[in-house]
């Protein structure tokens, strides 16, 4: 990472566990060993079934506005800051790496800040949706009448464009990839760390269990992110600050600011 011109942190659900989000495929404790992926999470079901994708997501939305961002991610941001990270790419939801203050960050699986008429195709606010469906028991609707989806990637969606093209660009210019937190099971980002590889690129791989790509890989460590990279960090000579003295240091800076100088 030190030595990186271009190093790229490519996260999955495995980083936000520790938050208290659960991930999709653990066996027994993953989403999908609980539901039909196909019935709630993908485009035909909603389209069929708008009800059931909004009564299945509803709780995992609330666990993950609540969740904290956790020492994995505030190590990215740190790193990030330091200039030894320059893009994040997430195929998570939830937000936390912006909240631990990671700035380039490329969601290819979407968010819940915003939704989409399926109708009209005007984007909405994500704020509130899921309490008019908690009051009404309702999809939330457009005024032209259409179901409001949130814009997250659910199976069948294509991935975002503009996200999609900013990422590629990323992974072709990147030569040390840092996965952190991904089985690297769904494509396209499970084969991004392929043609690292193949350009000669170096592959860091942080997970708790093997992926495809850990042959291939230059270092492989099978544990919880949480602890490994905050340890990678300090082991490249960067302080990870957790989010009590991030704002502490940002009052400081505010202060600082104000008063003049004698």
């Amino acid at each position: 990472l030190q030595e990186a011109e271009y190093a790229v942190a490519l996260t999955g659900a495995g980083i936000s566990t520790p938050s208290g989000i659960p991930d999709f495929r653990s066996p027994g404790s993953g989403l999908w060993a609980q539901v039909d992926p196909m019935e709630v999470a993908s485009r035909w079901g909603f389209l069929r079934h708008p009800e059931k994708f909004y009564a299945w997501v509803r709780p995992l939305a609330d666990t993950m506005a609540a969740a904290k961002p956790n020492s994995a991610h505030h190590a990215l941001a740190a790193l990030e800051a330091a200039g030894m990270i320059r893009t994040v790419i997430t195929q998570n939801v939830d937000g936390l790496h912006q909240a631990a203050g990671s700035r380039n960050v490329l969601e290819v699986h979407g968010h819940f800040r915003e939704a989409t008429c399926l109708h009209c195709a005007a984007v909405h606010p994500g704020e509130g949706l899921l309490q008019r469906f908690q009051e009404t028991g309702q999809a939330p609707r457009c005024a032209c009448g259409g179901v409001l989806k949130p814009n997250v990637v659910l199976f069948g969606d294509p991935l975002p464009p503009d996200v999609l093209r900013e990422a590629q660009r990323a992974v072709r210019r990147c030569d040390v990839m840092l996965v952190a937190g991904s089985s690297l099971e769904v494509v396209p980002a499970g084969d991004w760390p392929g043609e690292v590889v193949a350009r000669g690129g170096k592959l860091i791989i942080v997970n708790m269990t093997p992926t495809p790509f850990d042959p291939r890989a230059d270092v492989v460590i099978h544990g919880d992110v949480s602890q490994v990279l905050p340890e990678i960090a300090h082991a490249a000579g960067v302080k990870v600050l957790g989010w009590r003295e991030r704002v502490r240091q940002r009052v400081q800076q505010a202060v600082e600011r104000r008063v003049p100088r004698p």
